[in-house]
């Protein structure tokens, strides 16, 4: 058997049995156990889940305990060119479909008259005719003969959060917490449960169905490891987007993060997100 094959086949068993062991933690978190036995069963599988964690990635020059990675968007000058979006499903290979990001961009309008902003984005059908192919979106313009009170583009994307509640339900460890803050999922460890897709409260990740894995964005992870910018932020035409090292005062993350007052969405999740905004009001979460 050549080498592709036997670690294909390992791999494939190595998910197999975390499926196996991911279904069987789950069903034991939801029985109250009344015995020192099941207690002790329990503890085991805990102990087997644990050993199968996925290793620190391996990155040659890179010591990611000096690094405190966060990102900025300033909702003023975004103009919803979606260039981001673009980039990063190339840089990242995301499904070339009009319903799987990484990265994506929402508009809201408030017209004359209204107190609450409408809001469309990637999901929204007309949005995708407007783009002309199924592949993509624009942004329809369908306000053009209303009165508008106040508009603006927001970028979303995983927060990477301080606390994330991604890391807390992975049975199989398979999305882990770096030391330089950034959230990844190890897709050899991802058995394709989706308990992280439903716990994030940004609705920041989705289903790959074709790998059986779950994925979102990762900041562009292999890029900054290596000096470079998310590909998000050098495509961005106005600077919308800025990406830095929070270990250092004068970066431009610190910097926007000290001069502007920033806003995270969702606050009261306890998520402790590490994507600052300016520029949006209380109708964005």
């Amino acid at each position: 058997m050549a080498d592709d094959e036997k670690l294909e086949q390992q791999q494939q068993e190595r998910r197999e049995f975390l499926s196996w062991l991911g279904g069987a933690l789950a069903c034991g978190a939801a029985v109250i156990a009344g015995d020192a036995g099941t207690l002790q069963a329990v503890a085991a599988g805990e102990q087997i889940a644990a050993a199968q964690m996925p290793p620190s990635p391996a990155i040659p020059g890179y010591d990611w305990s000096k690094h405190r990675w966060a990102f900025g968007v300033d909702a003023t000058k975004c103009i919803g060119c979606l260039r981001c979006v673009e980039a990063c499903k190339k840089e990242n290979n995301v499904a070339p479909d009009a319903h799987h990001f990484r990265t994506w961009v929402e508009r809201y309008v408030t017209l004359e008259g209204e107190e609450t902003a409408r809001i469309d984005s990637q999901a929204d059908p007309v949005n995708i005719a407007a783009s002309g192919s199924e592949g993509e979106y624009r942004f329809a313009d369908r306000y053009k003969d209303a009165k508008v009170a106040k508009a603006f583009f927001v970028p979303k994307l995983c927060n990477h959060c301080t606390n994330p509640a991604c890391v807390q339900v992975c049975p199989t460890g398979a999305t882990y917490k770096t030391d330089d803050g950034v959230v990844l999922i190890d897709h050899t460890y991802c058995i394709g449960c989706q308990y992280c897709v439903q716990a994030c409260p940004y609705g920041a990740r989705f289903f790959n169905a074709e790998k059986n894995v779950s994925d979102k964005c990762t900041w562009c992870y292999h890029r900054i490891t290596k000096g470079l910018l998310p590909a998000c932020v050098e495509v961005c035409p106005v600077g919308a987007r800025i990406f830095g090292d929070r270990n250092d005062e004068q970066s431009v993350i610190s910097r926007f993060i000290h001069d502007n007052r920033v806003q995270v969405l969702r606050p009261a999740t306890g998520n402790a997100p590490n994507v600052f905004y300016i520029g949006i009001d209380e109708d964005v979460s």
